[in-house]
């Protein structure tokens, strides 16, 4: 058989010219997936946009207050927000006018608009939710449907401690949203928020989700996004790709009081059990077990062999609360609450007051060293109650040696102040020097162990302090007013 090379080298050379070929189509086909999967938010706007409402709210006009001041109604919503003083704009020829939107000037029946926001349908017969800071110290709520048609509307139930209200007009038929599974929620997630900023109806943004559980020291732990969230957007909803509502647009941070890319919603699952209640009830019922509560540091998980920070630190604990018949201590640092991991402070408030009054809850607390598991029936949260300060100081002061070397200067608790002060022993601080005052000890401090070891008077430090290991960090947990608190001791060298 002879061998043909013409054939051998056409087929390589056309090979060649369809791998070539089909390098140059792949990069072009690729670019092309890319661009579809940008995302397309027209059929989530007109599929959730029906349900989105606007809210004015109105209060009476007092005398005092007829001072023909002329602010943009829909900027009162942000200085009240934010805590800004409302400005005082003279009604004269020099003075900047503000031609507010239509349907939002003076009142002819004696009020006059409090402020805007925005809120969304839950239900078909006309239940609507928003934020409380909303409706907050209104006379009159409006609600504005898509459709033009206005309604007054009646407040069913406001908390402020998660921000959620809930108000009621009388229609049926309503285009109510979907609520999504927060669950599911991804960072980096596309999302939309719906509102009316600055009083502009309907208007629509869009963003990614930057965070989750973002706690920025309220009730609930937020959803962060980039979403341009302003003014007015109060109370409308976020809404993911599958066009249900995940969130409720409530605060911004912002430097210049416009959108900075960080807005924060109220998750929708804590937002519709906190409805369930305002419906029911018209308030909000949670759980409390009566401690003081701190973050655990680093360097106090470190020394006191808790390994890494968690947990709850116990600053002080209510005389006769639910936790002090349980047996929780200053001192003990909470890091699980009905078998669920508190990993920092701010959890346990939320696992607490998500639970009933009355429930029977476990308690696993870390002290001195090992663990142990309580058993706590929760109360109904209430006021905070104003704590008397202890007034006595001991007569006597004794100077202690190994104390003395880490800077401390101490003496014996009087009976007086143990009984005011609820404590079985303890040693008084009466001056800080050196390693004590650099690890902020102060003169009236009260030392309540050391070393993971309780304290009872000076004698009992002087024969801790004798036996320690001089070039290790030492613990101290130590009580100032009606709080406790650990430090760490880093000897001198």
């Amino acid at each position: 058989m002879r061998f043909n090379w013409k054939k051998c080298v056409a087929a390589v050379f056309g090979g060649l010219m369809v791998a070539t070929v089909s390098t140059v189509v792949l990069p072009v086909s690729s670019a092309v997936a890319q661009v579809r999967a940008l995302p397309d938010f027209t059929d989530l706007v007109e599929q959730v946009g029906p349900s989105v409402v606007n809210i004015r709210t109105m209060e009476k006009i007092s005398a005092r207050k007829g001072n023909g001041s002329q602010i943009d109604p829909d900027m009162l919503d942000f200085f009240r927000r934010f805590g800004l003083p409302i400005p005082n704009v003279p009604n004269s020829p020099n003075s900047p006018r503000q031609t507010p939107p239509p349907g939002h000037g003076q009142q002819p029946d004696g009020e006059q608009p409090r402020g805007v926001g925005s809120g969304f349908i839950l239900t078909a017969d006309g239940m609507i939710m928003t934020n409380a800071h909303v409706v907050e110290g209104a006379d009159e709520v409006l609600v504005t449907l898509t459709d033009n048609r206005e309604f007054k509307a009646k407040i069913i139930g406001a908390d402020k401690r998660s921000d959620v209200a809930v108000v009621k007009i009388d229609a049926t038929g309503l285009p109510a949203v979907k609520v999504g599974d927060v669950s599911r929620l991804k960072v980096g997630e596309w999302v939309m928020a719906i509102g009316s900023p600055f009083g502009l109806e309907n208007s629509v943004t869009a963003g990614i989700v930057s965070a989750k559980q973002r706690d920025t020291g309220d009730y609930l732990p937020f959803i962060q996004t980039d979403v341009a969230i302003n003014p007015g957007n109060s109370g409308g909803p976020l809404i993911n790709m599958r066009g249900e509502v995940v969130g409720i647009n409530s605060q911004i941070y912002s430097r210049s009081g416009g959108s900075m890319g960080i807005s924060f919603s109220i998750p929708m699952d804590e937002a519709v059990r906190v409805s369930e209640q305002l419906r029911a009830t018209g308030r909000v019922t949670r759980g409390r077990i009566g401690v003081q509560i701190d973050q655990v540091t680093k360097e106090v998980a470190e020394s006191i062999g808790l390994g890494k920070p968690r947990g709850a630190l116990v600053r002080g604990v209510e005389k006769g609360a639910p936790a002090d018949k349980a047996g929780v201590e200053a001192g003990d640092i909470i890091i699980k609450f009905d078998g669920k991991v508190v990993d920092k402070s701010s959890d346990l408030p939320r696992m607490v007051g998500g639970i009933k009054p009355g429930t029977k809850s476990s308690l696993t607390v870390f002290r001195r060293g090992t663990t142990q598991d309580l058993s706590v029936v929760i109360a109904e949260i209430e006021a905070d109650k104003v704590v008397a300060k202890a007034a006595d100081k001991p007569a006597k002061t004794k100077e202690a040696t190994a104390a003395q070397a880490l800077g401390l200067l101490v003496s014996d608790l009087t009976e007086a102040t143990k009984k005011e002060l609820g404590l079985k022993g303890g040693v008084q601080v009466e001056g800080v020097a050196d390693a004590a005052a650099a690890a902020g000890l102060r003169e009236g401090d009260v030392i309540l162990s050391a070393a993971n070891k309780p304290v009872n008077n000076v004698a009992e430090l002087e024969t801790l302090l004798s036996k320690y290991d001089k070039s290790k960090p030492l613990n101290m947990l130590f009580r100032r007013g009606e709080w406790v608190q650990y430090t760490v001791i880093r000897p001198n060298r």
